[in-house]
């Protein structure tokens, strides 16, 4: 049975058992450029290389459209964060004209990554509807060709779901009218990079706040922020993914922190809906999006848990104490419990497990970093501890004086 999209246009006929994404690919972290390049790196080098993009965390905004600047990378610099990160090179990169002028790329039978505009694109929610770059993989089998794409997004189309499609010659010329770009990759071995993020500096991030907030189009650049705040959303979900691979789960403030940029992701897009209607907007997106910015420092900071070789060791040493002071379970505080939650709990128990840690660490806070949030769960001490505490005498915060002893 044939299906078309609400604008008219064929649906090709799905390729059999290609429906989800292959176990394991986190699709709905990656952008629509990432998204095919995951496809490849997981089929080549095994499930999982994928998250790999997230190693690094980067806020670097770059002049955009209408004056407004974008943290949206090139496809330069994506298939290049791909060669490193995914162990993808690329052999062969040009433009094509036409399906016809890209036949002979497809000659071999192995995958080609195309960008092409997502507006002809019959598979996806934004054909008919919107034009932007997209990338899919695609190859020939005898007369046919065989599309894969594997991004996962909600858009006011309908969803994009990763999966695979056959298309016959006419299909995909008519999927093509204007050509695009193709690319052959090749597997290379991947460079293993440690988590870290680089967020560059509060003045970076106040001056792209700034710019949105005072663009005289609101409606404009709403607009624009609605794109910035999924990609940034993302990028820190692909992140914390990728530390997860190698750490385990995410401690209780990062998933909170996520969940708040979603959160705004949604605010963002609602206030620009109103825009559209001529309903007044206030600054609250803008300034959410200026106290999510910051308070990126404090949950990513150093990959969002310390890379010290006594990090077990010292949150180790930081529950025990805690423990003794709240008379609560060690194995619990360790498990992320708030501190609040204790029925012993209290602001001069919050003192005495400051001034526990500091005699036995041999180590001094920095009084200015002492903020009452920092201080209710162990990792969260942790983090004070490397980054905001000074040795005293000959110990430091990452070597306790009394680590390894039972209490």
């Amino acid at each position: 049975m044939t299906t078309t999209t609400g604008t008219g246009m064929r649906r090709p006929v799905p390729a059999p058992g290609a429906a989800h994404a292959p176990a394991g690919l986190r699709s709905e972290l990656l952008d629509c450029v990432q998204a095919n390049l995951a496809l490849l790196a997981d089929h080549w080098h095994g499930p999982g290389t994928h998250l790999a993009l997230g190693a690094t965390l980067r806020f670097r905004p770059e002049p955009g459209p209408a004056g407004l600047p974008t943290v949206e990378p090139g496809l330069d610099d994506q298939l290049a964060a791909a060669e490193a990160a995914l162990g993808l090179a690329v052999r062969r990169r040009r433009r094509f004209r036409s399906a016809a002028d890209l036949r002979h790329d497809l000659a071999d039978g192995g995958p080609r990554y195309v960008m092409a505009d997502a507006f002809h694109l019959p598979w996806g929610p934004y054909a008919g509807h919107r034009h932007l770059p997209h990338s899919f993989l695609l190859q020939r089998a005898g007369a046919r060709f065989q599309v894969a794409d594997a991004y996962h997004n909600d858009t006011p189309w309908g969803p994009a779901r990763p999966g695979a499609w056959w298309l016959g010659a006419a299909e995909l010329a008519a999927a093509l009218p204007d050509g695009g770009e193709v690319v052959r990759l090749e597997p290379v071995p991947p460079a293993r990079q440690a988590p870290r993020a680089e967020l560059g500096t509060p003045a970076e991030a106040a001056d792209f706040v700034a710019a949105y907030r005072a663009h005289p189009d609101r409606s404009a650049a709403l607009a624009a922020l609605t794109l910035e705040t999924w990609l940034l959303a993302r990028a820190r979900k692909l992140h914390s993914a990728a530390l997860a691979a190698t750490g385990g789960a995410p401690p209780r403030p990062t998933v909170q922190h996520l969940d708040a940029w979603d959160k705004l992701v949604e605010q963002v897009y609602l206030a620009h809906r109103r825009a559209l209607r001529g309903a007044p907007v206030s600054d609250a997106p803008f300034d959410r999006l200026d106290a999510l910015l910051r308070r990126d420092h404090e949950v990513f900071r150093a990959g969002g848990a310390p890379a010290a070789p006594h990090w077990p060791q010292l949150r180790r040493a930081v529950a025990r104490v805690a423990a003794d002071v709240l008379h609560e379970d060690e194995e619990e505080l360790l498990a992320g419990v708030d501190f609040t939650s204790v029925p012993t709990f209290s602001s001069f128990r919050m003192v005495d497990i400051v001034d526990r840690l500091e005699e036995e660490l041999r180590v001094r806070f920095d009084e200015g970093q002492l903020l009452p949030e920092r201080l209710h769960r162990v990792d969260d001490i942790c983090r004070l501890l490397v980054e905001h505490a000074s040795p005293v005498g000959q110990a430091t915060a990452a070597t306790p004086r009394h680590g390894g002893e039972d209490r």
